[in-house]
């Protein structure tokens, strides 16, 4: 009988805060369809510039998409406005972490902000 076969971490990548419950629940769901991904806790890890830039583009997302609203930092920094252009915006992402929407999930099929948790399916 063969083993069952499994993603190397290169194959699956999940940018993840483990303090987030949806974050929590992809990895996991992961997991369970018998991938190991690497795991990336871009708080600990920061994105780069160029990362952000290419995670966004593999997700069709533009980056008021991929801003996270909740929290009193978007609050204090005034990102609800209208004036910040899409490169602003990203330097704020860059700058401060936090503020990206979370996890992205990066596999052979493709990239995904996995929000809600159900999203991942689409991509394993």
């Amino acid at each position: 009988m063969n083993a069952p076969q499994s993603t190397s971490p290169a194959d699956v990548t999940i940018f993840h805060n483990p303090a987030c419950g949806t974050s929590r629940q992809v990895l996991a769901t992961i997991r369970e369809a018998g991938m190991e991904p690497m795991v990336v806790e871009y708080l600990k890890t920061p994105y780069t510039r160029s990362q952000l830039v290419a995670l966004m583009t593999a997700a069709g997302l533009g980056a008021r998409e991929l801003l996270r609203s909740k929290g009193p930092l978007y609050e204090e920094l005034g990102l609800a406005a209208g004036h910040w252009t899409e490169e602003q915006l990203i330097d704020q992402m860059v700058a401060h972490p936090g503020l990206v929407n979370r996890p992205i999930v990066v596999t052979p099929k493709g990239t995904r902000l996995c929000r809600p948790a159900d999203v991942v399916r689409e991509i394993l």
